[in-house]
């Protein structure tokens, strides 16, 4: 049996045994992950040098951050031949995305809600991990949609941004690479070409399965409602932001198939998927999830959690140890009616929704709010950057820039880079206005990069 066929029946078995034998696994990985970082990463050794021997319990952990494990990256990885100057270098080569980084890892970047950009390696463990748990998604289909995935012939569409090191991305130029002949199972449109064009290259492609941002799916939703886009997948999957019940309805609706939602982060592609009961069931038998108040003290089940700290158990490359994540968590209290042993929750801080803008003849154009997004993180010297629609054709564009930048010249660039945006979507009517005040945190100490006008 091999190692992927290995960790695939251990997922399963772990659905039918139930939650004890998941925390089971849970306790036993962490400590044999807390062990290994200590024994292989200088920064973890001195990080738990106080911290007892076979911890299982993450309380006995200290609290990790982007921030502060980047400015110590070749001190936080376990292989002494990876180093932050050998990654930057492999990431400034776009023809490398998907390439095994030394041979070996896959490595993609994020620049997250902080503007800090991330450096994440993952290893051959850790991919064969999120392909295990991710089978538990496609097992749970039904007759009819299976019919359908084999009608398709097995073609997956991802609809998301193209170019640079991005998880989804990357990661499909890993499939590509590992799998030439496979290659055709599996094709990225982008988000930024005119919605035309994407919904005639969907046609053309015909999937049987479809993923995407969520606030762009329902975009294709009113597509295939209004019969220019004509695709029958069996399944969608939508991630990369929240999926509200309104959405996951007009698009179960609009393409009669079952809808999933996932929740991943770069730090670990395979946290959590949904359930038909609009709940994201978290793969706790590989992955940790505490949800914590601002002063990063537990949040009972119920409340919604200021933050929350992330463990990820299958990668041990670049140990991801109770790592503030960000973002806003409810779990749900009692068990989830479509019967999981998994722990359901839902994501509240990382809801985001279409700017929508009105046309002269009535019509509205409606862009994902990540198609501004991955184009202003690939803008060198904006530490921050946060877009308001402050009137129904009017975007306020607040940036934070690096010190020792010029903030004129990155001015110009973002505006003509959004200005290429909009006049690609038939926008080219919306007027960009440079803000004097910097970004500004939400209520909560978050910094949302989009914010859409508030529809009525």
């Amino acid at each position: 049996m091999t190692n992927a066929q290995r960790l695939s029946r251990d997922a399963r078995h772990a659905l039918r045994e139930g939650p004890a034998a998941i925390a089971r696994r849970q306790r036993a990985r962490l400590a044999e992950i807390v062990t290994y970082a200590r024994a292989h990463s200088p920064y973890f050794r001195h990080l738990y040098r106080e911290v007892p021997k076979q911890a299982d319990d993450p309380a006995l952990l200290p609290i990790t951050d982007k921030k502060t494990l980047m400015a110590h990256f070749d001190e936080w990885v376990t292989d002494p031949e990876v180093t932050l100057e050998k990654a930057e270098a492999f990431i400034s080569d776009p023809a490398r995305v998907g390439e095994p980084f030394l041979g070996r890892y896959l490595l993609t970047t994020t620049s997250g809600t902080s503007g800090l950009r991330g450096v994440f390696l993952s290893d051959e463990q850790c991919i064969a991990v999120g392909n295990a748990v991710g089978g538990r998604v496609r097992a749970k289909l039904g007759i009819s949609q299976i019919i359908r995935l084999m009608r398709g012939m097995g073609r997956n569409a991802i609809v998301t941004a193209p170019g640079g090191h991005f998880s989804t991305v990357a990661s499909a130029a890993r499939f590509r690479r590992d799998h030439p002949r496979l290659a055709w199972m599996l094709r990225e449109f982008s988000i930024h070409q005119p919605l035309p064009e994407l919904v005639a290259g969907l046609n053309r492609y015909n999937p049987s399965s479809l993923a995407g941002f969520s606030s762009m799916l329902g975009v294709l939703a009113r597509e295939q409602e209004a019969g220019r886009l004509r695709i029958h997948p069996g399944l969608v999957l939508a991630g990369g932001e929240g999926l509200t019940e309104e959405n996951r309805a007009r698009i179960a609706g609009a393409f009669h198939a079952q809808v999933r939602s996932a929740y991943a982060a770069t730090e670990c592609s395979f946290l959590a998927y949904g359930c038909p009961h609009d709940w994201l069931h978290v793969n706790s038998d590989w992955a940790l999830l505490e949800p914590v108040d601002a002063d990063c003290r537990p949040v009972p089940a119920g409340q919604p959690s200021h933050t929350v700290l992330l463990t990820n158990l299958a990668n041990r490359v670049q140990p991801i140890l109770r790592y503030n994540l960000g973002d806003n968590v409810l779990v749900r209290p009692d068990p989830c009616p479509c019967g999981s042993p998994l722990p359901a929750v839902r994501v509240q801080g990382r809801t985001a929704e279409l700017l929508i803008f009105p046309r002269d003849d009535g019509e509205e154009i409606a862009i994902s709010p990540m198609a501004f997004g991955t184009l202003l993180d690939r803008v060198p010297g904006i530490e921050q950057f946060q877009l308001v629609q402050s009137m129904p054709t009017e975007l306020r564009i607040r940036l934070k820039v690096a010190h020792g930048t010029d903030p004129d010249s990155i001015w110009h660039t973002v505006h003509d880079t959004l200005i290429g945006l909009l006049a690609e979507h038939q926008a080219g009517h919306i007027t960009l206005v440079r803000a004097d005040e910097p970004p500004e945190q939400s209520p909560g100490g978050k910094f949302r990069r989009i914010i859409p006008l508030p529809q009525p």
